[in-house]
C-alpha cells in the first residue's frame, strides 16, 4: 500500500447512491465467446467474462442487478458486448429494451455486506445460477484517473407476423460510452460458482475456468451517452435474434433452447 489518501464517497450510512458495484472477473475458454457475438462484432481473444452485481437507485428506489459482459470490438473500438442485465425493477425492462436495446431480463439479486464479508446470490426463473462469497482483504490505490468504458447493445424488431428473414427495424449496434472516477476500491478473496440453469446458460455457454479478480468499487460518474452506433448486416444478424426473454443468451422462442 503507499501513502496516497484515499477518497472514500461522502453518503449517509446506508445510502444506496453509495453501495459499491461487486465487480467479478472469470476466465473462460475465449473460443467460446466468439460464436455467442453477432457477426460484425469482434472478439478480441480475451477469455475474460465480466459480473457486475450492483444496487443503485432507479426509479426513486433501489434496483438490484446483475450483468454479464465480454470484451469486443465494434467498428474498431474495444470495448464490452453485454449478454444479459438481470434486474428486480419490471417497470424499467420493458422500456429499456424498446428504447435503447438494452438487455435487461426479471431477476432476483441479494447482495450485502456485512463487516468484511460479501455475499451475493442471484435467481431466475426459480434457479439460483450464481453465488459469490468473500472477504475484503484491503483497499486499493486510486490515482484519480477516469476509466472509459464503452459498451456495446443490439437493437431490432423482428416483423409483425414473425416472417423469417423479415424486420421491422433491423439491427443495429447501440453504443454506450461511459467516463468515471474510481474514489474507493476494496479487494476480496471470495468464491463464485456457477450453477446450471436453462435461463441463465454461464455452465454451457461461459463456463468457469478460474476466478481472476473481485473488487467493491464505488465511482463518480462523470459522463454518459447512448447513441446508434450503427447498423449490422440483416442476413448474418437473423439466427441471433432469437434469445432467453431480453437478454442476448441465445434461446428458442423466448426460451431457453432445449439442447445446446
Amino acid at each position: 500500500m503507499s501513502e496516497t489518501t484515499l477518497t472514500k464517497p461522502t453518503a449517509r450510512p446506508a445510502e444506496i447512491a453509495a453501495h459499491p458495484k461487486l465487480n467479478i472477473v472469470y476466465r473462460t475458454d475465449p473460443d467460446r465467446i466468439a460464436p455467442l457475438l453477432p457477426p460484425g462484432i469482434e472478439p478480441t481473444g480475451s477469455p475474460n467474462v465480466y459480473v457486475g452485481i450492483y444496487c443503485v437507485p432507479i426509479r426513486n428506489e433501489p434496483e438490484y442487478g446483475v450483468s454479464t459482459k465480454v470484451d469486443a470490438v465494434w467498428n474498431g473500438i474495444k470495448g464490452q458486448y453485454s449478454f444479459g442485465i438481470g434486474i428486480d425493477q419490471e417497470a424499467a425492462i420493458f422500456v429499456s429494451s424498446e428504447t435503447n436495446g438494452q438487455p435487461k431480463f426479471p431477476c432476483t439479486t441479494r447482495y450485502f455486506r456485512l463487516g468484511d464479508r460479501i455475499e451475493a446470490t442471484c435467481t431466475h426463473q426459480g434457479y439460483t445460477f450464481l453465488e459469490f462469497r468473500g472477504t475484503i482483504t484491503g483497499e486499493a490505490d486510486t490515482d484519480g484517473s477516469d476509466v472509459v468504458h464503452d459498451e456495446w447493445w443490439t437493437k431490432y424488431s423482428r416483423a409483425i407476423g414473425g416472417a423469417e428473414g423479415q424486420w421491422d427495424f433491423p439491427p443495429h449496434v447501440v453504443h454506450v460510452h461511459q467516463v468515471s472516477e474510481p474514489v474507493h476500491v476494496e479487494t476480496l478473496d471470495g468464491e463464485l460458482v456457477l450453477r446450471d440453469s436453462p435461463w441463465d446458460p454461464y455452465t454451457e455457454l461461459l463456463p468457469m475456468e478460474d476466478l481472476v479478480d473481485a473488487r467493491l468499487v464505488t465511482s463518480r460518474h462523470k459522463e454518459r451517452s447512448i447513441t446508434n452506433g450503427g447498423p449490422l448486416d440483416p442476413v448474418a444478424f437473423w439466427p441471433y435474434a432469437d434469445t432467453i426473454g431480453g437478454s442476448r443468451w441465445p434461446g428458442e422462442r423466448g426460451g431457453p433452447k432445449l439442447a445446446w
